[in-house]
């Protein structure tokens, strides 16, 4: 008699437990995030998020949305078809121009002395080795980027003045690559890991940001209305990411399959390329968006300073 009264608690314990798990009737759904994401090595911590169930373990429903280029993905946030994506400050200075679109909320990957972001190359064949010899040579980036915000910051902290630095439009990555790999442009910025791609190749490492880390990072942004209506949805979304930023920078062996999938290491590299560092979720400082500020208005990309407070949004990430 006993038994049979426990196998009845127990049918009816555990579909009560299994629909509260999921959200049975008269539970709200858990709030939804559709964040956008270019192929990109620094994406990796939402994918990592995504593996270990970290989303739905902090109470919340990420959409990651891959996009093909930033165009695309500004084009989105501006149209309110995504909520965040993985961006730079140049481009949350640009989208903020007018008026305040978007809120940065941590900084998703910075450079260190071990971790290389952007680094300028010189041609296999190309004489070229120090900073010095590249004043007044073409160097190909994407100008009134985050590229030639960090080409021009690195070289004037090596000692070249503006006048000297000569940036040279190709806009597309992989055309930038293949111009400096064949000699048809002399020297060029590229980022990771694509730049340690070319250096396996032949190309010759000029500087990069491991000597000048303050200038290259990558943030994490949602749109004003997104940090309006749905910052406890961010808040989730910040906890799960770092958990899978404790996962990698403990376990980075376990994450290299990701890595390769998502971050577009090139064969040549993919069983020596190492698996970078990702910081704490913390927003970028005050000094960090300021000289990028500062640099946009000399550019011409911004005709009046930008407010960390109106950009930065500083109470999120814990």
């Amino acid at each position: 008699m006993i038994a049979r009264l426990l196998r009845g608690v127990v049918w009816v314990i555990v579909p009560a437990v299994l629909m509260a798990c999921v959200g049975g009737p008269g539970q709200p759904p858990p709030p939804r995030l559709k964040i956008g994401l270019l192929p990109i090595l620094d994406t990796l911590p939402f994918y990592v998020a995504e593996k270990q169930g970290y989303y739905g373990a902090e109470g919340v429903a990420v959409e990651l949305v891959s996009v093909k280029g930033a165009q695309e993905r500004d084009a989105l946030m501006q149209a309110g078809e995504i909520d965040g994506m993985l961006a730079d400050l140049v481009a949350a200075g640009l989208l903020n121009r007018e008026q305040v679109q978007v809120k940065v909320v941590a900084v998703a990957m910075r450079a260190g002395p071990d971790t290389a972001m952007f680094r300028i190359l010189s041609a296999p064949a190309s004489p070229l080795r120090a900073a010095g010899d590249l004043a007044g040579v073409p160097i190909g980036i994407s100008q009134n980027t985050i590229i030639e915000y960090v080409t021009r910051r690195l070289l004037a902290a090596e000692g070249l003045s503006p006048d000297q630095v000569q940036p040279l439009e190709v806009s597309a990555i992989p055309v930038r690559f293949e111009q400096l790999m064949a000699g048809q442009i002399q020297a060029a910025t590229l980022p990771e890991p694509l730049a340690s791609g070319a250096i396996a190749a032949g190309a010759h490492l000029i500087v990069d940001d491991t000597r000048h880390p303050e200038y290259s990072q990558t943030v994490l942004v949602f749109s004003k209305v997104a940090a309006e209506q749905k910052p406890d949805a961010i808040s989730r979304f910040l906890r799960a990411w770092s958990r899978a930023v404790a996962d990698i920078n403990s376990r980075p062996g376990d994450f290299a399959d990701l890595l390769i999938e998502h971050g577009r290491v090139p064969e040549s590299i993919r069983e020596t390329f190492p698996m970078p560092k990702f910081p704490d979720a913390a927003p970028p400082t005050e000094q960090e968006w300021q000289d990028v500020v500062d640099w946009m208005v000399t550019a011409g990309l911004l005709d009046h300073d930008q407010r960390y407070m109106d950009t930065i949004l500083t109470g999120l990430a814990r």
